[in-house]
């Protein structure tokens, strides 16, 4: 076996990371040995992973029984035979940099030559845990985040003296796990992640220690006005705020005067039943939408943006790594790259130098990458490129929330990219979608198809906390789909998983819908006292009748694949193992056919289904005429009288 090809994985450490990296090793199909100091551990973690896979299998969330994939999983107390035979060790014990070197130094005698080291963990320096051994190069760190199971998130950390060849493999094993992985090219303090959410509690606890804000004040604002998940200090009642502040300290980092108090106090936060917010005589978090007002979100944004143009400018990670990195790690809505170029960079930058000035902190100190792209002119979206490239002139987009890929055939692939809000339409989103079909040269495409990433949906509906602090008339969400109604190639729906929503409303927009039989859809958007307002209604009622359509619409309720394929919302509901050859049959179709005459029947049927009979028969009239005098109607004739396939070429 040559280095990196990996089959046997030991994790060693049973605790809730280790058990839970074992667990989604082993449902990857890789042979896991799961090992602790202690028998009594190992069976702990062994019943713990015995739990999981029940639950995943009640959810239909694995494909094989809980029993075929405990029968991959051996357990071992002894160190020796549990990494005998590994072509990859994880190491998932405590965070004690002693302890870690003492067991490297033991894995380093024990672990094949070839063996790749790994380490798990989210704040010790990789560097110097490979120093305890003679094979540094082939040491790196997989840092999952908690729990396993459920996060898709992998930091991928270069040590000093890592090889490119080791991270690979590493990212590669991450990516056969069904993980995301991000590569961090140097030991930094915090990694990615926790280097950019440092300063989301850090900040808003400075400016409530200082009588600038009020805890309540930051949290409304952060999760109503900007759309976090949760507020900074609502987060650090959840993680421990002592967490925190052991964290700062190690750093070597000045402690906000607010989190000292609760660190004194043993308010810790929910684990203790009191922090920042009470939870055992009060509500916890009681913060209202407006208890937001006049609290600086830029303050705190900016902070974090500089610390990602840090990273980006020592070539740490890249501005996607890193947006990807906060999106699935900390569930932020969008990458703070991302939304320092929606911001204006020359703002961002502003902020912290008026900070700076005031209070000569060096917290404030500007990332001198920003301070090159703001006087390059790079100062986000508006200027066509900040942290991205946002194709001002109309050329190439970096973009962050969609993947795409143009085939020599012509069928452009994109992929809704947001699995953490399972693929839910944000206006970044459904903005890039539209661009991305606008400039790609339409002769270059014969069909296009969307389908959305992860395991578990096509997409879940609009992003709500995507729109936080819009106003109602700011919001347009009808341009993507109209878009793709009107894109002059047909377009197919490759639905795996839930389609609701304004995620159903995109399915619709496509000229075709392949769906798995697992698959659901539905407008659960009445629930919320809203509408489908992508079409939906619209679409729906002339696509099923009034009766169906209001059912739909007005109940809210989900339907199954089955009952869409009944109903004629989608074409063809098919079991999973038969979903990508049924799709390969609809795309051959549409790709090898002739562009010219699919564009105007398409045209055609959508203009005449909003016309009457007699006007839509014109129409059809008009265009038949029209494809008598083409090449591609040469060629089908031709192709037909030899009996041949044709070979249309858009002439």
């Amino acid at each position: 076996m040559e280095f990196g090809d990996i089959e046997r994985v030991a994790v060693l450490g049973a605790g809730s990371m280790g058990h839970g990296i074992a667990e989604v090793t082993a449902v990857a199909g890789y042979s896991v040995v799961l090992r602790d100091v202690e028998q009594e551990l190992v069976d702990s973690g062994y019943e713990d992973i015995e739990w999981s896979l029940e639950k995943l299998a009640e959810k239909d969330r694995i494909d094989e029984s809980p029993g075929d994939v405990l029968a991959r999983i051996e357990t071992a107390v002894d160190l020796d035979e549990a990494v005998a035979e590994a072509d990859l060790v994880i190491e998932a014990a405590p965070e004690r940099m002693e302890l870690k070197k003492e067991l490297y130094a033991e894995l380093d005698e024990l672990a094949p030559p070839e063996a790749i080291l790994a380490s798990n963990t989210s704040s010790l320096s990789i560097t110097e845990i490979a120093s305890a051994t003679g094979r540094e190069e082939q040491v790196v760190g997989t840092h999952f985040f908690n729990p396993p199971v459920k996060m898709d998130l992998v930091e991928v950390i270069y040590g000093a003296e890592t090889t490119d060849e080791t991270a690979e493999a590493a990212y590669e094993f991450v990516e056969s796990i069904g993980k995301t992985p991000i590569y961090v090219r140097k030991d930094v303090n915090g990694f990615v992640v926790n280097s950019v959410l440092g300063p989301f509690g850090d900040e808003a606890a400075w400016m409530v220690s200082g009588g600038e804000a009020t805890i309540r004040q930051a949290d409304a604002a952060m999760v109503h006005g900007r759309g976090y998940p949760m507020g900074p200090f609502e987060l650090s009642d959840m993680t421990g705020i002592d967490i925190g502040y052991h964290v700062r300290k190690e750093a070597g980092r000045e402690v906000p005067p607010i989190v000292k108090e609760k660190v004194e106090a043993d308010e810790l936060g929910r684990k203790t039943g009191k922090g920042y917010y009470d939870y055992e005589d009060g509500d916890g978090p009681d913060y209202e939408p407006g208890d937001g007002e006049g609290f600086d979100a830029l303050r705190v944004e900016a902070r974090m943006v500089n610390e990602a143009a840090k990273l980006v400018g020592d070539d740490v990670a890249t501005p996607e790594a890193i947006d990807t990195g906060m999106r699935l790690g900390a569930g932020f809505p969008k990458g703070p790259c991302r939304r320092a170029d929606e911001e204006g960079l020359d703002r961002v930058l502003e902020k912290l130098r008026e900070l700076h000035e005031a209070t000569s902190e060096d917290r404030y100190e500007p990332a001198a990458h920003l301070v090159e792209l703001v006087e390059a002119g790079k100062t986000g979206e508006d200027a066509g490129a900040g942290f991205f490239d946002y194709g001002g002139g109309g050329g190439e987009r970096d973009y962050t929330t969609i993947e795409h890929e143009l085939g020599d055939d012509g069928l452009l692939e994109i992929v809704l990219d947001r699995p953490e809000r399972l693929n839910a339409l944000n206006q970044d989103l459904m903005e890039e979608v539209v661009h991305l079909l606008e400039h790609t040269p339409v002769e270059d495409v014969r069909c296009v198809t969307f389908e959305g990433s992860g395991d578990r949906a096509f997409s879940a509906g609009a992003d709500i906390t995507g729109f936080s602090g819009i106003d109602p008339h700011e919001v347009d969400v009808t341009p993507v789909f109209t878009t793709v109604d009107e894109y002059p190639r047909p377009t197919l729906a490759k639905i795996d998983g839930y389609c609701l929503g304004g995620g159903h409303e995109l399915a619709l927009a496509c000229d075709m819908r392949v769906a798995t039989e697992s698959s659901e859809f539905g407008f659960p958007e009445i629930s919320l006292g809203l509408l489908p307002g992508g079409g939906g209604t619209q679409r729906t009622i002339r696509m099923l009748g009034e009766p169906r359509a209001k059912e739909l619409v007005l109940r809210g309720n989900r339907i199954s694949a089955a009952r869409a394929e009944e109903w004629g919302l989608i074409n063809r509901a098919v079991p999973e193992e038969e979903f990508e050859d049924v799709i390969e049959e609809f795309v051959a179709d549409l790709v090898d056919g002739p562009p010219i005459a699919m564009k105007l029947a398409k045209q055609v049927m959508n203009d005449g289904a909003d016309d009457d009979l007699d006007a839509g028969l014109r129409m059809e009239s008009q265009a038949f005429g029209m494809l008598l005098t083409t090449d591609d109607m040469m060629e089908g004739a031709a192709a037909f009288m030899e009996d041949r396939e044709p070979e249309f070429e858009g002439n």
